[in-house]
């Protein structure tokens, strides 16, 4: 069961988090280290809803959404995890472009291209051969922890991080960088993408299912573990080494010349190792999710070429005016979290719902956890909406 967890986890650790992450440390220092351990429990209880729903029902989100939900209802849903999915492609693909770029010199247009090309290439393992994805993506993760363990060996000391982790703000620009944490670490992409995964024949005894869902459970919490210590690792990383460094380039170029000058070379190069194994994994998933989501919401699939092309066009749009690119990332983590209470409403309600979940229907207090996870992002939205029309 650890397969689909890990590869759920790459949407954990994409270069959507380097860029709110590294932002979050060198702004504020260890100061929203606690949003990211709040957002990584709720991501643990979001995946594991998405997980019990497969479990239990044998159908993934978007199925049961086309099933159970009006049809006009249903297509406003598929529109609005297509934007999801491609504002999680613009993460993807940026991030990979700005990795290729920082350790070879490649110009981003091209670089980009390559990056698609190299997820295509990942996604001709699944999902016949979904164990050799699962391995292929696994071994990109363990260059993200590897990259992440040696730049934090070579900054030493984090003598006050955990001061970080004492619930509070500093104006509205943190607020905006939690609302982009929260979005890049709940991911509505994935959500879709763990309940297709998880899925159990609905024919089989409960018991069976019972068993199938304890042992999803532990593979969520040690894969997405280690994504939320990875995702701490940055923003302390950039706290102990740039923040009131005098730097000010809150860039991924900026954080990886940063690290260089703080830490050696060596940290500059693992820095862009990391985010290039990131961009790479994440794609992949973000495509196959994708296919998920076509499949489920409109009974139709998409060649992956087809849709790989379609989906490069927003980033290459954002590459070829010259936006620049961290910033283009933390917009489109503020984007994804938007549409978190798109996917977590249908999930809650269906796994609240015994017509749909028979015996492994949430029980009361696990509804009103999940009700208080989606007034918290919705609150968050509604919030910044205030904010931009004032």
């Amino acid at each position: 069961m650890l397969g689909p967890s890990l590869v759920v986890s790459v949407a954990y650790m994409d270069p959507g988090n380097f860029a709110t992450n590294m932002t979050a440390g060198t702004r504020y220092g260890p100061l929203l280290l606690w949003v990211i351990g709040f957002a990584n429990v709720m991501a643990v209880f979001v995946q594991y809803l998405a997980c019990k729903l497969g479990v239990a029902t044998g159908r993934d989100l978007p199925e049961l959404c086309r099933e159970r939900v009006p049809r006009p209802v249903a297509r406003g849903l598929w529109v609005q995890a297509e934007l999801v999915a491609m504002a999680t492609d613009l993460a993807e693909f940026v991030g990979g472009a700005v990795a290729l770029h920082l350790l070879f010199g490649m110009p981003l247009l091209p670089a980009a291209f390559v990056v698609a090309g190299s997820s295509l290439l990942l996604l001709t393992l699944a999902p016949e051969g979904r164990r050799r994805f699962e391995t292929v993506t696994a071994v990109l993760l363990l260059v993200i922890l590897a990259g992440f363990a040696y730049q934090s060996l070579a900054a030493g000391s984090w003598t006050g991080a955990l001061q970080g982790m004492r619930p509070r703000l500093q104006g509205t620009d943190s607020l905006l960088l939690t609302t982009g944490i929260i979005g890049a670490t709940v991911m509505p992409h994935v959500i879709y993408l763990h309940s297709s995964l998880s899925r159990v024949p609905a024919d089989r005894p409960l018991e069976r299912k019972r068993r199938a869902l304890r042992a999803h459970r532990t593979a969520i919490v040690m894969a997405l573990g280690l994504a939320g210590l990875v995702n701490a690792a940055m923003l302390v990383l950039a706290a102990s080494t740039l923040h009131g460094s005098g730097s000010t380039a809150e860039t991924l170029d900026g954080f990886h010349r940063g690290l260089g000058d703080a830490l050696g070379p060596g940290a500059a190069v693992a820095f862009a190792l990391a985010l290039l194994a990131s961009g790479l994994a994440s794609a992949g998933v973000g495509t196959f999710a994708g296919q998920v989501i076509m499949r489920g919401f409109l009974r139709r699939q998409v060649p992956l070429t087809l849709r790989r092309i379609l989906t490069m066009t927003p980033p290459l749009a954002v590459l070829a005016l010259g936006t620049d690119p961290t910033r283009a990332l933390v917009l489109s983590q503020v984007v994804l979290s938007f549409g978190i209470p798109f996917a977590l409403v249908p999930l809650l309600l269906f796994t609240a719902r015994r017509s749909v979940m028979g015996p492994l229907v949430n029980r009361r207090t696990t509804t009103v956890a999940a009700v208080l996870v989606c007034a918290v992002v919705v609150g968050l939205n509604l919030f910044l909406v205030g904010q931009a029309l004032l």
